[in-house]
């Protein structure tokens, strides 16, 4: 199995991931790419696999399913582009001879999905889309602080070799926040050089692992000493339990430059 971004927009990847013949993407924000791509390495789109309803991971999922026929699946409970499977906190899909599993992460929506498989060619793979970030975590549209720390918490909770596939290159400014939460962090500041290197090159930061994100990712750290001291020097005000912490974080970085 291969497994890649396809850019899109400003700073979105579409995943692939693929055998000889068949393929399956990710949260496809739109289709022309996909297409060129998929020609390109003359794949045939089986799957067509969507975290939630935001428009930049389901606008061309339309068009793909309706010029490729793959069948696409979503989460139940938010609009998606009819007709799909729809799927909950608790199934399996079954993709390329892979079973995913479907993890309800809410917190970015009300109805946020990830995907998660145990073994793809010896690692573990976790299709999260903006649930979980290298280096942070999606704004709370319609969840509550809550909602998603319970969430990343299920996320943490994977084996450390996962390796974690988001949908956005935010990485760089993700460590910016997170080098402020946590100037004295040695992981973090190796892993912010290797990012950058990246970068620099035009290559994408991710996938990342859940190992990684555990000692650099301050939405995954929230609970250790040094994140909820930083949190309670950015606002004395709140309260020093596990969710007014996170949602200390979130509403800091919310506003961070």
């Amino acid at each position: 199995m291969q497994l890649l971004p396809i850019p899109a927009f400003t700073d979105n990847y579409i995943w692939v991931l693929h055998g000889t013949q068949r393929a399956l993407v990710v949260d496809p924000g739109e289709a022309g790419g996909v297409m060129d791509w998929l020609k390109q390495h003359g794949l045939q789109l089986d799957t067509i696999l969507i975290t939630h309803h935001h428009a930049d991971h389901t606008g061309g999922a339309a068009s793909l399913r309706e010029t490729t026929g793959a069948r696409v699946v979503g989460p139940t409970g938010e609009p998606m582009p009819e007709p799909l499977q729809r799927v909950d906190e608790g199934d399996t899909v079954m993709v390329l001879g892979l079973p995913f599993q479907v993890i309800k992460v809410p917190g970015h929506t009300a109805g946020h999905i990830a995907y998660y498989c145990p073994d793809v060619d010896g690692k573990p793979l976790l299709f999260c889309g903006d649930t979980l970030f290298s280096g942070g975590c999606g704004r709370l549209f319609e969840g509550t602080p809550a909602q998603m720390l319970n969430s990343l918490d299920r996320l943490s909770a994977l084996p450390d070799a996962t390796q974690v596939c988001c949908t956005h290159e935010y990485t760089l400014a993700n460590l910016k926040f997170a080098q402020a939460v946590e100037p004295h962090n040695t992981e973090l500041a190796a892993y912010m050089a290797q990012c950058q290197a990246l970068r620099t090159q035009n290559f994408p930061t991710l996938p990342s692992s859940i190992l990684v994100e555990k000692q650099i990712n301050p939405f995954l750290r929230s609970r250790q000493a040094a994140v909820r001291q930083a949190a309670t020097v950015h606002n004395p005000l709140a309260s020093n339990d596990d969710v007014s912490v996170f949602a200390t974080l979130r509403a800091w970085k919310n506003v961070f430059k």
